[in-house]
């Protein structure tokens, strides 16, 4: 790894971090601003993460005003509360009609406006303003962004400004166009930041990823969204890779260094293009500057810990969480998790040691085909598998939305739902209307689902009266019997929700954040898995066994905070392809 990484090679004033929770971010955005600081830049931090860190990172409360990191005299921070801006913004769009509209109303306008669309948004609308010139940021050379915007985010600053209309006809009514009802005032400031986003003279984007395949195909769908739109200076980084020196001794990094060095010589094509740097897997937490300063650097990571005893954890494996699964007879079981985590091999596990013992199940997954029957490898008596086509089911549902909500709606209106109909949310609602029909077999057997969706779409669906509250309503007045997919999910006799997670800080902090949307859904999660653990792994290399012994208190919060029961998994050597690995994924 040279000293200087290429993505701070000639920086432009904007630096953005985006990947999936867990992949090392907000830590390549700290040390970032710390060598571009000692280097005699005037440097703002600013991280728009709902799970922020950076104070924690350096030691010290940072918050919703610019603050001085002490220890850098070149360095001041910023912590947007993304949920706090929500909140404010909710309020600005709602306060006006409360009390002038019926409550119901005003309860559906808050419920919309609930979910990670306004979050991010709202978000968005705070930091805005450090993207144009003006008296807060002109002191500054550099302003890194911990957590870009999305595409879908972007995209939708850039339509015509004719939300209010559409919102006020009682057209926008779909997923993501109602936080867009308080924007008019900042249109102009928006233009100014999406033209500086798009400046490449400006604005670099940098794309953090481990190397793992989920990873990796997420930031190249990230990587072409975001060059559609105009940003363009994009740069890779791969984070987190096993050092070459610690695997003469330890079978598990060994292995661990051909999986991450098989997967970089398959890195998706759009990729390879990239200017791209590789950081080495580090022993320490990133948190102080001497950790942060030696992320970015080649130094050898033995002088900076202790050589750790080998650990031996006694925690609750997934069979153990089998076993109360199975003494039902028949249910559904429903994995839940950020991307990257292990939520399909996970699934895949639960379904063969549920077949193994001879019980009929169906294991289901909008994940691509190919990656389950790569999990799986083989058949196996008494399970069966089936995948829904997330881009066939979302094109099946935005036809339908066209054709009814979109039959009345003027050339502008239509575009609106058109764009509204390009969010995340919509192929969330839209595999979920699939996975329904499959939910009604649980009455007779296991059915597992890998990939669901968010807390933020089951409210969603709740909320806008959807198919949930037309059959309440139609069949209450019947007087017979009727249970729907949101009423079944709620149910713990019938359901039970097992979310996934790795044991390091964002993942858990973002598996207790999915916890809570699902409880506001009335939803209440059965089990967590920590996946992919080192500290149940027995590890013998020195830097492995220090990562582990970082693991612990992670696990721990899981156990006494967060869980109700739970299971922790191991890292394997070899990776949990076919039946007999799944098996001792289980059992391990």
């Amino acid at each position: 790894m040279p000293e200087a990484a290429k993505f701070l090679e000639q920086a432009p004033r904007f630096l953005f971090f985006t990947g999936k929770g867990g992949v090392g971010k907000t830590s390549i955005a700290c040390a970032s601003a710390i060598q571009l600081a000692e280097s005699a830049k005037r440097v703002l931090l600013v991280s728009t993460d709902p799970a922020s860190n950076v104070g924690q990172v350096f030691g010290i409360s940072i918050g919703n005003t610019i603050t001085q990191i002490p220890a850098v005299p070149n360095l001041a921070a910023l912590e947007i509360d993304p949920q706090a801006a929500a909140q404010l913004y909710r309020d600005r769009i709602v306060g006006p009609v409360r009390g002038i509209l019926p409550d119901a109303v005003v309860q559906g306008i808050e419920e919309q406006l609930s979910g990670a669309c306004t979050t991010e948004i709202a978000a968005f609308d705070e930091f805005t303003a450090l993207l144009v010139d003006s008296p807060l940021t002109e002191n500054y050379d550099h302003i890194i962004f911990d957590t870009a915007p999305t595409g879908h985010t972007i995209r939708l600053l850039q339509l015509p400004g004719a939300w209010s209309g559409f919102l006020e006809q009682g057209k926008g009514d779909a997923s993501c166009l109602g936080p867009l009802a308080g924007l008019e005032k900042q249109r102009e400031q928006y233009k100014a930041a999406v033209n500086a986003l798009a400046d490449g003279k400006l604005t670099r984007l940098i794309l953090v990823a481990r190397a793992q395949q989920s990873t990796l195909r997420e930031v190249a769908r990230t990587h072409e969204e975001l060059a559609a739109i105009g940003i363009k200076q994009q740069y890779l980084v791969v984070n987190g890779i096993m050092p070459p020196d610690e695997i003469a001794h330890d079978p598990l990094a060994l292995a661990i260094h051909q999986r991450e060095q098989a997967t970089l010589q398959k890195i998706p094509e759009v990729l390879k293009a990239l200017p791209r740097d590789e950081i080495m897997l580090k022993p320490f937490n990133m948190v102080g500057l001497d950790a942060l300063r030696h992320l970015l650097t080649g130094t050898s990571s033995e002088a900076h810990f202790d050589l750790q005893p080998a650990i031996k954890l006694d925690e609750p494996n997934l069979s153990a969480l089998v076993n109360d699964i199975a003494a039902d007879g028949h249910g559904l079981i429903m994995l839940m998790g950020k991307g990257g985590v292990g939520k399909t091999t996970i699934a895949a596990a639960v379904a063969v040691e549920l077949a193994h013992r001879g019980l009929p199940v169906h294991l289901t997954t909008s994940d691509p085909a190919a990656h389950l029957s790569e999990t799986l490898a083989e058949s196996l008596d008494n399970l069966t598998v089936s995948r829904i086509d997330p881009h066939a089911e979302t094109e099946r549902y935005r036809q339908h939305v066209l054709e009814t909500k979109g039959a009345k709606l003027d050339a502008q209106g239509r575009a609106l739902l058109e764009e509204d109909l390009r969010s995340p949310c919509t192929e969330e609602i839209a595999v979920f209307q699939a996975f329904s029909r499959i939910i009604r077999e649980a009455g007779k057997k296991f059915v597992v689902m890998d990939t669901a969706p968010t807390g933020h779409t089951l409210l969603l669906l709740d909320a806008t009266g959807a198919y949930h509250r037309e059959v309440a309503r139609q069949m209450g007045k019947s007087g017979l019997h009727f249970t729907t997919p949101m009423m079944q999910l709620q149910d713990p006799r019938q359901t039970k929700i097992m979310i996934v997670t790795l044991a390091e800080t964002t993942p858990v902090l973002e598996a207790a954040n999915l916890q809570a949307d699902l409880r506001r859904a009335g939803i209440e999660p059965w089990a967590w898995v920590i996946n992919s653990s080192i500290a149940a792994a027995a590890a013998e290399s020195p830097l492995l066994r220090k990562r582990a012994a970082n693991e612990l208190p992670e696990i721990k919060a899981v156990a006494e905070k967060h869980a109700k029961r739970y299971a922790v998994v191991p890292l394997l050597k070899d990776e949990p392809i076919g039946v007999t690995r799944l098996l001792e994924l289980a059992n391990t």
